[in-house]
């Protein structure tokens, strides 16, 4: 491994690559490190007195579970909401969506969903 200060390009500060100034990647295996862009193979002094540090954050166990519970409690329409009656439980708004699922010259499909029991309906318009 090459580390003589007579070789080097240029003065950088610890962690770039003092022969073409790349930015070095973290100390391999073997406690050296070869930069990305010159190939050429340093010792871990070219880091200096570096010291590197990081810290794991863990969610807690029940933070997807309760975000889960908000929305089966949300009793919110899928889209926009109309005056119709469920033919299931009667009651009197429901949310429709559309697509075009016939060919061009023919009308749409209505998919409407009661907005209480999630009963789904289609009309073909």
């Amino acid at each position: 491994m090459d580390t003589s200060d007579s070789t080097v390009s240029f003065t950088t500060a610890p962690g770039f690559c003092p022969d073409c100034g790349s930015i070095l990647p973290l100390l391999g295996d073997q406690g050296g490190v070869t930069c990305y862009s010159c190939r050429r193979t340093w010792n871990a002094e070219v880091f200096g007195d570096m010291a590197i540090s990081y810290n794991i954050h863990f969610n807690d166990l029940n933070a997807y579970s309760t975000s889960m519970q908000k929305d089966d409690e949300d009793d919110e329409a899928d889209g926009p909401v109309v005056d119709r009656r469920c033919p299931q439980c009667q009651n009197d708004k429901m949310s429709y969506a559309t697509l075009q699922l016939r060919s061009a010259d023919e009308g749409q499909t209505v998919f409407y969903t009661c907005t209480k029991c999630k009963f789904k309906e289609t009309e073909n318009s």
